[in-house]
């Protein structure tokens, strides 16, 4: 079901090859389909969001927006036992992401020059909230509880009307976070509608949150005239792991990414080859008992691998080119090795610190760089939602003390314009 491959051969490389280009070509029609959504949402506004609902997703809607006492009756039918546990992990959440508030601050160099930096939160944020038969009300928690941190007074959710009336959950998780401005509405049309606005849904300022291949690439489409959080790919998982493991827990850990979806990544590496034969076998054993096996066993035949190297510092060296969404160092001493990565999006550190503790309880984002992007991106945190304001002040006497600098440096580019400006005030 899943190859082993050894460091340094054809086969693995040319398996890596493969797997850093997943979710890296659009299919045509589907590039096209989203400029159009746009250009008609953006020119028709709520008739075209109404038409597109109706046409996509079989719907007429009678409101854009989701009234406020639906969703307190929705969430009503959640169990009291869940609804604990979603405000155990909201506090979790709450309390990791609270470290990450900058503040503003001012110095002065020099007699008669003030500098500083002015922190203040984005103005309005567009969370996206998949449909369909999941739901991920984690996900919500993730995105919108640091836009709250960061003090964003206006936080709009867009999420297809028919699967947040089939997922109560949803609906509890947006009375928890007092989430009340609610579009029925999704898809690329939704997107746009955020990114332009309508008479109905104001534009807003950035926009975030998981989608489909539409919803993903209508966010890269409209980037530019609002914010994104980030391109998300398919998920992924490395799992390094010794003998000091149970080869259960890295095959468990696997299968976990694996059913996220078919174009998921899962990979272990190890230095033992009867660890990795064990791996094998317990994935062949163990996935007989999951409900999504057959996604799974797609997943891990056209994306997984168990690779072996001969040193942890050929581990390292194969971590840092893929570039983990997730990176599980399942290690008696996973700290040793965890100074060698510097290119992952979250590092799972430890037997029992596997994957699911990140993406629903622990508290750090599960929002992370996926397709390699780590060598350069971050998890989604309070400081996406936060905007930088440079502050310059000089006096009339620090102006004078430095003008001849600054008309050099004008003049030297050919401006003189610039340079006027210095010079005009001390005629």
């Amino acid at each position: 079901m899943v190859p082993i491959y050894s460091w340094n051969t054809l086969e693995a490389k040319s398996y890596l090859e493969k797997i850093s280009s997943r979710g890296s070509d659009l299919p045509l029609e589907v590039t096209l389909s989203v400029q159009h959504i746009l250009r008609e949402v953006r020119t028709q506004g709520d008739s075209a969001v109404r038409r597109f609902t109706r046409e996509f997703d079989g719907i007429e809607l009678e409101s854009l927006r989701i009234d406020p006492a639906e969703i307190r009756l929705l969430a009503a039918q959640v169990d009291s036992g869940l609804r604990d546990v979603l405000r155990l992990a909201k506090t979790n959440i709450r309390r990791f992401h609270e470290f990450q508030l900058e503040k503003s601050w001012q110095f002065e160099p020099e007699e008669g020059v003030r500098l500083g930096q002015r922190i203040r939160p984005l103005q309005s944020v567009g969370l996206y909230v998949p449909g369909g038969t999941a739901a991920y009300p984690s996900t919500i928690l993730m995105n919108a509880i640091p836009a709250q941190i960061a003090g964003v007074p206006r936080i709009v959710v867009v999420t297809p009307c028919q699967g947040f009336r089939q997922n109560p959950i949803v609906a509890a998780v947006l009375e928890e976070l007092n989430l009340g401005e609610v579009y029925g509405v999704g898809g690329a049309q939704a997107i746009a509608a955020l990114a332009f606005g309508t008479a109905t849904i104001p534009r807003v300022d950035k926009i975030v949150g998981p989608g489909n291949i539409y919803v993903t690439t209508a966010k890269r489409q409209v980037f530019g005239v609002v914010d994104i959080d980030m391109i998300a790919g398919p998920s992924e998982v490395v799992a390094v792991a010794d003998e000091s493991v149970d080869p259960d827990f890295v095959a468990a850990d696997l299968m976990a990414q694996a059913e996220h979806d078919e174009n998921a990544c899962a990979v272990a590496l190890t230095l033992s080859h009867s660890l990795a034969t064990s791996i094998q076998n317990s994935l062949r054993c163990r996935i007989k008992n999951l409900s999504r096996q057959h996604v799974i066993r797609k997943s891990l035949e056209n994306n997984g691998a168990i690779i072996i190297g001969k040193t942890w510092d050929e581990v390292a060296e194969v971590v840092n080119m893929i570039a983990p969404e997730h990176l599980e160092l399942l290690l008696e001493n996973p700290e040793l090795l965890a100074d060698k990565i510097h290119s992952a999006g979250a590092i799972f550190l430890g037997p029992y610190s596997c994957e699911p503790v990140g993406d629903y309880f622990a508290g750090p984002n599960h929002v992370l760089p996926t397709s390699g992007t780590a060598r350069f991106a971050s998890p989604l945190g309070v400081y996406d939602f936060l905007k930088r304001t440079s502050l310059i002040r000089y006096s009339q006497s620090a102006l004078q003390k430095h003008r001849a600098y600054i008309e050099a440096l004008a003049l030297a580019e050919h401006l003189d314009a610039h340079a006027h400006s210095v010079r005009v005030r001390f005629k």
